[in-house]
Formats: structure tokens, C-alpha cells, sequence
């Protein structure tokens, strides 16, 4: 089911085939930045430029070798002849592996951030369509006041503006390498050629590196991640909630001929939404995993090596294919204003309570005397399943301080919209 939804991009990005080219790329900016100093003749670039690496030959070298870098600089060997001395010149693996996996995560985060303004404007569009269309808004999960649900899309969108600036962030933060030799001390490579490789690869140099890239900027980027996919989740949750039979004010597209259950045929399921959920789990493990790679020993050790295959391609492919999903989602989303409205009104009037609260204090009560007025009447409703306006109009201690057409005028759904516009202009929606 993943690759329904993942673009082919992504999974190119983190193919062996695209790693080794960006290994190379850096190689060859590395030779030509020597040759401009005269430390390799000039006239052996174009041979170099033709070089290539055979993904059959490294499988077949690395029984025998057991290191990826060097497997790797062997089949480029056999496609140079004599030139591949200048190949890999000063330089340790991770100079390589590093500055090429900067590469790799620019570009995962460009198709990323088309993902979350995709996202964003999908969103945009759908608070836009139910700025005013009136609902109930529930704390703990049970019913508070009156909302809409245009405004709490406007609050998904707002925050999927943020989480955009958090990952253009961490696109600067991790788009760094280091051309900085054996332990970083630029010994056999010199700060010049590193800055001129990491400028022609349109990277900033790592200001003093060891034999790595500092891992915090790792961690920052798969943090920044699972960020992204907690607010996946908890805009999921809120859908798969309001999907609910008892609730069902909004539903997750069900297309034709799609089944819910192999049991139950009548079953419209949000495993769209559930999936979401599920998923997001998998990034509070990933970025675990990026923290603790953060701490290696002395100038480096191997230990991050393992972790970060596996976690920096998946959660770039899984966010990739969540946010992908969710779009399709939040665009589909069925709506239902009417069971919306069915809603407001279950508690009969009890959504009302702060106002009539309010209502007495500005009388003159005292907010104990008040609140316990209210409350009593409230909790009545609530037992004897009786409108509270009822209730309160036949209450000789409430109509001593207010009338009966006062309390009703407060009984005005409207009163809980009339800052909606101010709300969605806050954020920049028209």
C-alpha cells in the first residue's frame, strides 16, 4: 500500500544507484579542486569525468573487501585505468559518505516541502469552504461551546506553516559537509579545498569537524521529522474521532467498491487516518535512534553508520508517503454539516451555561453564588434531559436577577462566530 502513495522521486533519492552517484559527484569536485591548485594534472579531469562504478562489481568486491568506500573506489579503478591514483586523494570515507548524504537530504526535504504545501493548501482550502459552518468544540472530549470547523482547519493550516519553517530549517542545518580528512584536522586536505568543494556543491563547510559531521544535526533534521508526523497524527485523530458512529460529523473518503471489513459489509472504517496514527509511532522511535547517535567516541566511531541507514531513508520515504496520503485525505474529507448542527444541539442548551454565567455575575451575583445557580440548573438538564432554557426560565432564583427574554437572547449560536473572520485574517486567510 505504501507505494500507492510514495512518488518514485523519493525512492530514487535513497537508491544505491543515486548514493553512489552523489559519492562520486563529491569525488570529482574534490579532483577538480586539486587540479585547479596543480596538484593533479589539469588534462586528466576529462578522464576522470568519464568515470563510472559498476553496482554488479561492488556487490561482487565486498564479500572479499568489507568496506562499501573501498569497493567502491575499486570499480571506479577499473573503469580509469592509470588515472585513478588521483581518485580519493587526502581524503577519509566519511568525507565522501557525509558531504554526499547532505546532497541526498536536500533533496529529499525539496520534494518534502512540496508535500507540505500541498498539504497546507489542500487544508486552506477546506477551512475556507467551512469558515462558518457551526460546531460543537470539546475539551476532554466532551462537549464545550460552539466552534467551526472552518476555524479548526485554520489551526491546522496555521500549524503546517510552522512545521514548514521547521523543516526549511533543518534542510539548512544537515545541507553541510566536510572535506577535512582523518579526524578533521585538514592535514592531508586543506580548508581552502574544502570550502571550494562544498561551495561547488552548494553546501556550507562544517566550521571544525572530526572525522564526521556533528550528529546533532542528524538528530535535528529526523526530530524535525517526527514533528511533522505528530501533527499528521494528531489532525488524523481529530478525524478519525468525528468519524465515530455516535459522532459522524466528518468522514475520511470512501471510494467505489472500497470494503471496511471482511465480516461486517456495512463497515466505513478511517484506516486512512488510523494508518497516519499508526506511522507517526515509528518517528518517535527514529528520532530516538538519531539521538543517540549524536554521542560517538573520540573523533568518530561506526556506530551512527548502521542506525542511519535505516532511519534517514525510511523516514524521508514515510513522511513522503504521509503526508501524500493525508492530502488525499483532508481533499475527500466528507462533511456533514447537518449532523454537525444535530450535535450542538444534543445537551439542549447546556453549551450555553458560560453565558448565562457571565450574564448573572454582570447582574451583580457574586461568580460562587452564580456558577452554583448555573450548575444546578445545568446538572438537572443533563439528569432529566430536559432544555435547560426550560429550566432556568422556571427558576424563580435566576429570573430575580435576569428575564426570561434576556436568557434567551443568550441562547444565540451566532455570539460564539463573530470573531471567526477576525481569527482566519490573524493567519493570513482571506
Amino acid at each position: 500500500m505504501i507505494e500507492r502513495y510514495t512518488r518514485p522521486q523519493m525512492g530514487r533519492i535513497w537508491s544505491e544507484q543515486n548514493k553512489l552517484d552523489k559519492w562520486l559527484q563529491v569525488e570529482l569536485a574534490v579532483c577538480e579542486a586539486w587540479a585547479e591548485r596543480g596538484v593533479i594534472p589539469r588534462d586528466a579531469i576529462p578522464k576522470l569525468r568519464n568515470a563510472r562504478f559498476d553496482l554488479d562489481a561492488i556487490a561482487r568486491y565486498l564479500p572479499e573487501m568489507h568496506h562499501d568506500m573501498t569497493v567502491f573506489l575499486r570499480s571506479l579503478a577499473d573503469s580509469l585505468g592509470p588515472e585513478s591514483r588521483y581518485i580519493h586523494l587526502g581524503l577519509t570515507s566519511q568525507d565522501v559518505m557525509d558531504t554526499a548524504l547532505a546532497l541526498q537530504l536536500m533533496e529529499a526535504t525539496e520534494l518534502l516541502e512540496e508535500d507540505l504545501r500541498a498539504l497546507a493548501e489542500a487544508v486552506r482550502d477546506r477551512a475556507l469552504e467551512h469558515k462558518n459552518t457551526a460546531c460543537i468544540g470539546r475539551t476532554h472530549g466532551v462537549h464545550a461551546e460552539p466552534t467551526t470547523f472552518g476555524l479548526k482547519l485554520a489551526a491546522w493550516w496555521d500549524e503546517l506553516r510552522r512545521q514548514t519553517h521547521r523543516l526549511t530549517q533543518a534542510k539548512e542545518t544537515v545541507s553541510v559537509g566536510k572535506i577535512s580528512g582523518t579526524v578533521g584536522t585538514h592535514a592531508t586536505v586543506p580548508p581552502d579545498v574544502e570550502a571550494d568543494v562544498c561551495g561547488r556543491l552548494g553546501l556550507l563547510a562544517e566550521p571544525v569537524s572530526t572525522q564526521v559531521v556533528h550528529r546533532d544535526r542528524h538528530a535535528h533534521y529526523v526530530s524535525t521529522l517526527a514533528i511533522i508526523a505528530a501533527s499528521l497524527e494528531k489532525f488524523a485523530t481529530e478525524i478519525r474521532h468525528l468519524q465515530r458512529t455516535e459522532v459522524l460529523e466528518a468522514e475520511e473518503p470512501f471510494a467505489e467498491g472500497q470494503t471496511g471489513s471482511s465480516a461486517m459489509p456495512h463497515k466505513r472504517n478511517p484506516e486512512k487516518c488510523e494508518r497516519i496514527s499508526g506511522l507517526a509511532r515509528l518517528f518517535r522511535g527514529y528520532t530516538s535512534a538519531a539521538l543517540e547517535n549524536v554521542a560517538l567516541w573520540h573523533e568518530r566511531d561506526i556506530s551512527h553508520s548502521s542506525v542511519e541507514r535505516i532511519i534517514i531513508p525510511d523516514a524521508c520515504i514515510l513522511l513522503d508517503y504521509m503526508l501524500d496520503m493525508f492530502t488525499m485525505v483532508v481533499r475527500g474529507l466528507q462533511v456533514y454539516p447537518e449532523n454537525m448542527r444535530r450535535n450542538l444541539e444534543l445537551t439542549q442548551g447546556l453549551v450555553f451555561s458560560q453565558r448565562v454565567l457571565l450574564a448573572l455575575i454582570d447582574k451583580g451575583l457574586g461568580r460562587q453564588e452564580a456558577y452554583k445557580l448555573v450548575q444546578d440548573n445545568a446538572m438537572r438538564a443533563w439528569r432529566e434531559r430536559t432544555p435547560f432554557l426550560d429550566l432556568l426560565g422556571a427558576d424563580e432564583e435566576v429570573l430575580r436577577h435576569i428575564s426570561r427574554d434576556e436568557l434567551a437572547s443568550l441562547f444565540d449560536y451566532g455570539f460564539y462566530l463573530q470573531h471567526v473572520d477576525a481569527s482566519f485574517r490573524r493567519i493570513g486567510l482571506a
